[in-house]
């Protein structure tokens, strides 16, 4: 302390100037405020810290029991110490003596091995010598080497080459015992010996020998079954099959192979052993398999039909007579469909067996892929799969002709029946595109029944569609003009008589609608098939991949999408129809509305009422034209045929409706024309006509009102649900019809008018003030309409 006042002292006195003693001071007011912190920390502290006085005796008692307790962990631990580590040696020693038993059981097995084994071959006794053999190989020879002392080697070394020799002797022995066996036919034996090869190390020469002895029983009776196949006479009720059964055969009898000697090889070898026992028999299976699909070729002629079957596809311009003829492939296609069918049913049953083994000889995931994609390569890659997948080629060359051909024909022979709305073509053409896709289902294969699929959608949306479309645009006849009336009479010359007018125009007629049923009934039947064939690969392709279902889910979408390339041909020939039939027809009918006069006095209107001057007959007349084509269309085409002529009365009427003027009686008369219209056309079609008529209505509505300002209760935010068709200048222009019976002058105030209505003149001294350029929020004059 007295050495920093002397430093300090000694610092003062270096003070001499006035800025040095400035300096200073304000370092000892920074130091000096720095002490007062402190100080103020320090006297914060001070009730903690008298707390803590009170707590030392406290802490004194717990560092005694902590100091007691440290004591009895010290001994607890150098006691634990000392027992854990007298176990360890316990442990130790049993392990060695463990050991040390193994090695002495090992010598004595050895021992015995070599004695026993000496024996079992002297008297034949394979099984017992194979389980000597098998005992000696599970002994780590390395080892027992290592552990005997001097004094044993020779024992062991002789032992050793005793045994080596034995394995060697009974090696052969099984294998000449085996053959004998096989050569013999002695099933027992075979299997007696069979079950020893794992015994003595050779799980694949056993597999392999075994497999070569089964393949060649598989053989053996393939060829009886391909002798029996040949033999049969045409005239057998399984003759067009009977390659097909003959396949079944070959691949039923290795399922029972399979069957019955699954269980052996997974007892005797271990799980995981098929897979490797299949692989012999597959291919044993792609041998007698050509052989049968080679004769399948010869006898069936099968190159010779695809050579005509590829001409006749590719030059269309090939005679009748130099084609194949279709019904001669069908017998052969429900054969090639058969066989793929067989074939798949075979290769997914060879899937689900050997997968099956090898999930439980391992549980390692990555083990388990490798597994499949063995499987699947197996498969995949063998000849059988490679001849099948050259089959389904030939299979859909074929079935692509022969329904084009069938397609082409049905409609060469079309026949329209007076008893029936649609042609016989119609009928026949989907028979065969649903007999071709659901042969093609048959075959179990995807990329047949998606190529089938994808032809049948061709064939319809091409061919068939483009046969609609040229009957449609022939017209349907509504009366001759020049050029009709010539045609008919050049082509009645040519037949070398003259045809009658009447008898041309109604089979002209009868075509035409025969056609637009065709066409109606034919988005039916995709439809309706569509739905068949999805139910169908739902049950017989619930077992394909997610890829393969998206496949042929595409393509029955696909499918579907062709009814709506049939729809179009409705409305080519609806507008056909409009164009020749349907506007001719009603443009007189409708015009005659302009002769009816809507300015009219309250005894008109009641003369009116008993007197229909026009709707009656109107309607009578669209009755008795109705009547001459609903029982000629289709029910979805007859309500085609109300919705057409709906849109026709309104579009005309509408027209017509904008020539006419009205008064207030003259608009209820125009109201009650509408709604017997509207009434009738209800009551002939199941749809709904009302929202056709809508725009007529409002008109109706807007004629019929009293006051200008009624029309503020049904325009605008006052309009509640009735959504108005017209727009704001229609509804001028609808109003400007009305007629005020006497002159009238309204007079309005200018400022109410500038920037808000126009003046519309109408008659002699009329003024009406309609709103521009929109009626919403304008407040209408009140004014009358007389």
């Amino acid at each position: 302390m007295a050495a920093t006042s002397d430093s300090r002292r000694s610092n003062l006195q270096q003070l001499t100037t006035l800025e040095d003693i400035q300096k200073g001071l304000q370092n000892l007011c920074k130091e000096e405020a720095r002490v007062n912190e402190e100080l103020v920390v320090l006297l914060k502290q001070q009730p903690d810290m008298c707390c803590l006085n009170s707590m030392v005796p406290n802490l004194q008692m717990i560092n005694n029991d902590a100091a007691q307790l440290a004591g009895m962990i010290s001994f607890t631990s150098t006691l634990a110490e000392n027992i854990s580590s007298k176990v360890r040696q316990l442990d130790l020693a049993k392990s060695r003596v463990t050991v040390c038993m193994q090695r002495v059981e090992d010598v004595w097995d050895l021992k015995y091995c070599t004695d026993g084994v000496q024996t079992a071959l002297q008297d034949e006794d394979y099984e017992k010598a194979a389980a000597h053999i098998h005992r000696f190989l599970s002994l780590d020879e390395n080892v027992l080497r290592m552990s005997a002392d001097a004094s044993e080697g020779s024992t062991l070394d002789t032992s050793f080459k005793l045994l080596h020799e034995a394995q060697n002797k009974l090696q052969m022995i099984v294998h000449r015992q085996f053959d004998a066996a096989v050569h013999c036919g002695d099933v027992a034996s075979v299997e007696r010996f069979f079950k020893i090869f794992p015994l003595i190390g050779q799980h694949k020469e056993g597999l392999a020998k075994f497999s070569k002895y089964l393949c060649a029983q598989l053989s053996d009776m393939a060829d009886k079954n391909m002798k029996t196949a040949l033999s049969t006479c045409a005239g057998d009720k399984r003759a067009n099959v009977i390659f097909a059964d003959t396949l079944t055969l070959l691949f039923e009898g290795i399922a029972r192979v399979v069957e019955i000697h699954q269980p052996l090889v997974e007892t005797y070898y271990g799980p995981g052993r098929m897979f490797t026992m299949m692989q012999h028999l597959q291919k044993e299976c792609d041998r007698q398999s050509r052989k049968i699909l080679d004769h399948f070729r010869n006898q069936r002629n099968l190159e010779m039909k695809l050579q005509q079957v590829e001409q006749s596809l590719y030059q269309r311009t090939l005679s009748s007579t130099e084609k194949i003829e279709p019904k001669e492939l069908d017998p052969l296609m429900a054969e090639v469909t058969l066989l793929n069918a067989r074939a798949e049913l075979y290769t997914r049953f060879v899937r689900r067996r050997i997968m099956n083994d090898l999930e439980v000889a391992t549980q390692n995931e990555d083990a388990k892929a490798a597994n499949k994609e063995e499987v699947d390569k197996l498969i995949t890659t063998c000849e059988l799969s490679r001849q099948m997948q050259e089959l389904i080629g030939n299979y859909i060359m074929m079935e692509e002709y022969f329904m084009h051909e069938m397609v082409t024909k049905a409609v060469s022979l079309d026949l329209i029946d007076e008893s029936a709305l649609t042609s016989s073509m119609v009928d026949d053409a989907f028979f065969i595109v649903k007999k071709c896709v659901r042969r093609a289902l048959s075959s179990s294969s995807i990329d047949g029944v998606c190529a089938m699929l994808n032809h049948a959608c061709s064939i319809l949306e091409q061919d068939f569609q483009e046969v609609l479309y040229a009957r449609l645009r022939q017209g349907m006849p509504s009366g001759f003009d020049f050029s009709q009336a010539y045609n008919l009479v050049q082509s009645s010359l040519q037949f070398g008589k003259l045809q009658s007018s009447d008898d041309e125009t109604q089979k002209q007629k009868t075509a035409f609608l025969t056609t637009l049923n065709n066409a109606d009934v034919s988005c039916e039947y995709i439809q309706t098939l569509k739905k068949s064939l999805e139910d169908d690969t739902a049950k017989m392709y619930g077992h394909v991949n997610d890829q393969g279902s998206a496949k042929l889910q595409s393509c029955l979408s696909d499918l579907g999408a062709v009814s709506t390339r049939f729809t179009d041909v409705l409305e080519f020939g609806f507008s056909q129809f409009n164009s020749g039939v349907l506007k001719p027809r009603l443009r007189p009918w409708l015009d005659a509305f302009l002769s009816v006069d809507h300015n009219i006095t309250e005894d008109d209107f009641s003369n009116y009422e008993a007197n229909d001057p026009w709707v009656q007959t109107f309607i009578v007349n669209i009755d008795n034209f109705l009547i001459t084509f609903k029982s000629s269309l289709t029910s979805g085409n007859y309500d085609s045929l109300i919705r057409h002529l709906s849109n026709e009365i309104t579009t005309r009427l509408e027209k017509n409706v904008m020539k006419t003027t009205f008064n207030r009686l003259g608009g209820l008369q125009f109201d009650k024309e509408l709604r017997s219209l509207v009434g009738y056309l209800t009551s002939v079609t199941t749809w709904t006509i009302r929202d056709r008529f809508a725009r007529l209505t409002q008109m109706a509505t807007i004629l019929n009102l009293e006051r200008v300002s009624e029309m503020l209760d049904y325009w605008g935010p006052n309009s509640g649900p009735l959504t108005w068709r017209l727009t704001p200048a229609e509804v001028r222009q609808v109003l400007s019809l009305r007629l005020v019976l006497s002159s009238c002058c309204f007079t309005v105030s200018p400022c109410a008018l500038i920037g808000r209505r126009q003046l519309l003149l109408y008659g002699v001294g009329l003024i009406l003030f309609l709103p521009a350029p929109s009626l919403v929020g304008d407040n209408f004059s009140s004014m009358g309409w007389g």
